[in-house]
């Protein structure tokens, strides 16, 4: 079996994989204070509720974005799992051509999103990621990485309002039956859930015609997606496991 991490800022997303099927999955917060002991006892009681012990854990292969987390997280790695992991990065094989400017910046979570995209739907594509950022990727059907689009995350968004403006209540993320709210919970949820559903629509729109891609598939994934895929047609395909899809692809490129 392979135990594959995505450490994003927000979550860790976690999955357990026997051959090519996910047999198991899980989403937690990400503590940067959690010790590598704390972490570990905590990863143990999930595989134990899903009657998997760590014996069965063949590989290890990991992607972040979270540079602070990451000695912990190997440190737990090693003492519970008797494995080095695999961390997606400099070296690794992807079959993804990275093209930008500075291919070092690009996060591990984008590369890795692009790989399982690619890899299920070919090119050309445009991959957003709905997490702690919104971002938009382009890749080519040659399996270039051309670039992106990195716009503050749903969440992010809302809590600024909440946090700068005294008397606008926290409300649910969630889309209203009007566009016109009625009180100030229903305008603010008109206003977070129209607007990225604008974000999106015009994002894809203009990355389309920036590269003239008409016919580029659009795949969506991250954890506020399922919001917005069902109510717009920018998007083609929502892929929920993405990215733990493309830590095991990388993983099998690799494998000695």
């Amino acid at each position: 079996m392979i135990f594959a991490l995505d450490i994003g800022n927000t979550n860790i997303v976690m999955g357990i994989f026997k051959d090519k099927e996910l047999i198991a999955n899980w989403r937690a917060t990400t503590d940067k204070t959690m010790t590598s002991d704390e972490f570990g006892m905590f990863v143990m009681n999930l595989l134990a509720y899903s009657s998997i012990s760590a014996e069965d854990i063949k590989e290890v292969v990991i992607s972040s974005v979270v540079p602070p987390i990451m000695y912990s997280i190997e440190h737990t790695i090693r003492k519970y799992f008797k494995k080095n992991a695999m961390i997606v990065g400099p070296g690794i094989k992807t079959g993804i051509s990275v093209k930008t400017e500075n291919p070092r910046e690009v996060g591990a979570d984008r590369i890795v999103n692009a790989v399982a995209a690619f890899e299920k739907y070919g090119g050309p594509l445009i991959i957003i990621d709905m997490g702690t950022a919104t971002t938009y990727c382009a890749v080519s059907k040659e399996a270039e990485y051309l670039g992106g689009v990195i716009c503050p995350g749903v969440r992010i968004s809302a809590e600024a309002l909440f946090e700068r403006a005294a008397k606008l209540p926290r409300v649910e993320i969630s889309k209203p039956s009007f566009v016109i709210g009625r009180n100030t919970v229903k305008s603010m949820q008109s206003g977070i859930f129209n607007g990225f559903m604008g974000q999106i629509e015009y994002i894809v729109r203009k990355i389309k015609e920036e590269l003239e891609w008409s016919d580029a598939k659009v795949i969506a994934t991250g954890g506020l997606v399922t919001l917005f895929a069902k109510e717009t047609k920018a998007i083609d395909v929502f892929d929920r496991y993405l990215t733990l899809e493309g830590l095991r692809i990388i993983y099998e490129k690799n494998r000695q």
